[in-house]
């Protein structure tokens, strides 16, 4: 029985173009039965029946069907260790921004620093500053996010977070404001040791073909304000080189299109070391630069 049900919901997505139906199928049984997937699968390998909510389960395939993204209809989603809450007005957070995290997290485990000051400028949901804050003992970890909308998700996740770790709740601080803007966070001009973001990069002469995306994410997280995508991560360039100290570390998603332009771009102002890293599919994702200076 509970094959056939998933079967079903399956075949429903998978007519409506979603990549993966099986597994979209059990996550939102797992949701209107109130469990975890493992207890769906459970369920499927030992035959047994599972308790849920029927009426709830096909408002949400129907949903999807509609190519409303799988994060929204559930209202949160996975990152590295935390789960964040998400919706209609917020970015997704996805997988390929984990690695972005965690070379800033390797970095200040390399360099031994105890008590390390981050910004996340383009907070969005918060899930790249609250990573930082949770995971690095004794981080200092400013987030900077302008869109209204995103900023109501980053205070639900700030909340839900220091409910889990109350020892923190001092260590992380939103900044509402423009995150290209000399203005924003000046005060901290020249002590910061790492600058991390995952800013607006889509070029706009590249609409992605994918309607949960296209339809979904929020135009102003997504698109980087030019026909390249580069306008606003150039301007995070020079933010992030005002902001870091001497040495700090810069961390930058960005289009597998934008790499070499950018590291140019950082290289003439102000950064050295300048790197690009590829994502989990080997293609060029983001940038690693230690701001210039002694």
């Amino acid at each position: 029985m509970m094959d056939e049900t998933i079967a079903t919901a399956a075949a429903t997505l998978k007519e409506a173009g979603v990549d993966t139906p099986e597994h979209d199928a059990k996550i939102l049984l797992a949701e209107a039965a109130g469990c975890e997937l493992r207890d769906v699968d459970k369920a499927m390998l030992m035959g047994d029946g599972l308790e849920y909510d029927a009426v709830k389960f096909d408002a949400m395939i129907a949903r999807r069907a509609k190519r409303e993204p799988l994060q929204y209809i559930v209202g949160h989603a996975p990152f590295r260790y935390l789960d964040l809450q998400v919706g209609p007005g917020v970015f997704i957070p996805r997988q390929e921004t984990e690695l972005v995290v965690q070379e800033g997290i390797d970095w200040i485990t390399r360099n031994g620093l105890y008590n390390p000051r981050v910004v996340d400028l383009c907070a969005g949901s918060g899930a790249i500053g609250l990573a930082i804050v949770t995971e690095v003992q004794g981080s200092h970890v400013w987030g900077v996010e302008i869109s209204p909308q995103a900023v109501a998700w980053t205070r639900r996740n700030i909340e839900a977070t220091m409910r889990r770790w109350p020892a923190l709740a001092s260590n992380y601080e939103l900044e509402i404001g423009d995150a290209t803007s000399p203005t924003t966070l000046d005060k901290l001009d020249g002590t910061i040791d790492m600058v991390i973001t995952n800013p607006p990069y889509v070029p706009q002469s590249d609409i992605p073909t994918q309607p949960e995306v296209r339809d979904h994410d929020p135009e102003l997280a997504l698109y980087g304000g030019s026909l390249d995508g580069t306008l606003i991560p150039e301007r995070i360039v020079r933010r992030a080189a005002a902001l870091l100290k001497p040495q700090g570390l810069f961390v930058m998603e960005h289009d597998i299109s934008q790499g070499d332009r950018l590291a140019a771009f950082a290289s003439a102002n102000g950064f050295g070391e300048v790197r690009i890293r590829n994502d989990y599919t080997g293609r060029p994702r983001y940038l690693v630069a230690v701001r210039s200076g002694d």
